[in-house]
């Protein structure tokens, strides 16, 4: 379709203005003339050629029309239910202009054997133009344990990089500027003691921790729907993750503290409707949690990301992703109360740090908009690919992971046995 800003584009919005003066054709008229191509076309063409099943579906199910036209979206509202990209409640983007602007931070996803070779991986990846780190770790890490762990022979480096300890993760990052590349880290359980081990290295490079960015998956919730990797009950593990909010909104306000997952789930059976039930009653799950850690939604949402599956159906996620936006958007502004605040779009896709609740990039984020009732930081911040503390603590999250993040620790010490 012709953009309105080339000559066709023009003309195309002429041609509607004129419809408009003319008068379009009213639904009564769509609908007979619907009627009667059914029946004198149609119908016909069945009769002599039935169609190939009786019904067509979505990969999720979800029953297609023979054909659509503007009769099914005569009760729409433009205005209230699709809106403007860029404007609330985001159905399509969050951005104005979206990808026509500035292109999403790439990121292979890489990881394998030891640090060093991992090192290499990376240094490889970004003299080839890669914006951006993205890390996988073994199965021996995501589950907390040693590499040298008796439970854990022939695993090492598998499926990832192995890190055990500090000097893992000093030689995994070694001669990469840490604070002008960011990084994802994909794992959860032990999500903050790795994040405190790349805290500390970058520290000890000279590199302050509020100059980091990058996101940490974190997602405790949805290993116990979909991936299975947890160490500890459900409710240990869901104050590790409010320690992890609450320390990132503290003292690193570039880092993304939770990549709320639907990835796993829709690879685990769910349907697309499943996925995004599930990947949003996750996020409110953790923003709740956040609120009664004390901090306000404006304070830690616009740091919320969201990793959402791009399954196969182009059209059906399309709409998914689009109800996703929107019904994040409206929960953050009508049961959140998340405000205004004049926060621009960062320049990492996101937002600056101080502004309220939501993310969708496929992995999607928001910018603000002062004067709208609710800025962009509040309702919008999606990162589409769009965080209790656990056993190893106790009290007063933030500062447990700064002390974390001041010690060598190994992972081993917090394994599951």
């Amino acid at each position: 379709m012709p953009s309105h800003g080339s000559t066709a584009g023009k003309a195309t919005v002429r041609s509607a203005a004129k419809a408009a003066e003319g008068g379009a054709p009213p639904a009564g008229d769509l609908a007979a003339a619907h009627a009667a191509w059914q029946t004198g076309t149609l119908d016909p063409m069945l009769a002599k050629r039935p169609e190939r099943r009786e019904s067509f579906i979505t990969t999720s199910g979800q029953e297609v029309g023979r054909l659509y036209t503007p009769l099914d979206t005569a009760q729409q509202d433009f205005n209230h239910d699709i809106a403007y990209p860029g404007e609330y409640p985001y159905t399509r983007g969050i951005h104005p202009t979206m990808h026509r602007g500035r292109l999403w931070t790439m990121r292979m996803f890489a990881g394998f054997g030891t640090a060093d070779e991992t090192n290499r991986r990376f240094k490889y990846l970004l003299s080839q133009g890669q914006t951006g780190l993205s890390t996988a770790f073994d199965m021996p890490t995501l589950y907390g344990y040693d590499s040298d762990h008796p439970l854990v022979l022939g695993e090492f480096g598998k499926c990832g990089v192995a890190v055990s300890s500090l000097e893992d993760m000093e030689r995994l990052f070694a001669d990469i500027p840490l604070d002008k590349v960011t990084t994802s880290m994909t794992i959860n359980a032990p999500a903050a003691i790795i994040w405190a081990m790349y805290i500390a290295n970058a520290e000890e490079q000279g590199i302050p921790r509020a100059q980091l960015g990058g996101t940490i998956q974190n997602d405790i919730l949805k290993e116990y729907i979909a991936q299975k990797e947890y160490l500890f009950p459900p409710a240990p593990s869901m104050r590790l993750v409010a320690d992890t909010i609450e320390f990132g909104t503290r003292e690193m306000p570039r880092w993304n503290t939770i990549s709320i997952s639907g990835y796993h789930i829709r690879e685990a059976g769910s349907t697309a409707v499943q996925e995004l039930a599930f990947t949003l009653a996750d996020g409110f799950a953790y923003v709740d949690a956040a609120l009664e850690r004390g901090l306000t939604v404006d304070e830690f949402a616009p740091r919320l990301s969201f990793f959402f599956n791009a399954h196969n159906d182009f059209f059906e996620e399309i709409a998914k992703y689009r109800a996703a936006r929107r019904i994040w958007a409206r929960e953050m502004r009508e049961k959140y109360g998340a405000l205004v605040d004049a926060a621009l779009p960062h320049p990492d896709g996101g937002v600056q740090p101080d502004g309220a609740a939501a993310r969708g990039e496929h992995r999607a984020r928001g910018g603000a908009g002062a004067g709208r009732g609710v800025g962009r930081n509040a309702v919008a911040a999606h990162r589409f690919h769009g965080r209790g503390a656990g056993a190893a603590f106790g009290e007063g999250g933030a500062d447990r992971v700064a002390h974390a993040a001041d010690h060598r620790p190994r992972i081993g010490r917090y394994q599951h046995r």
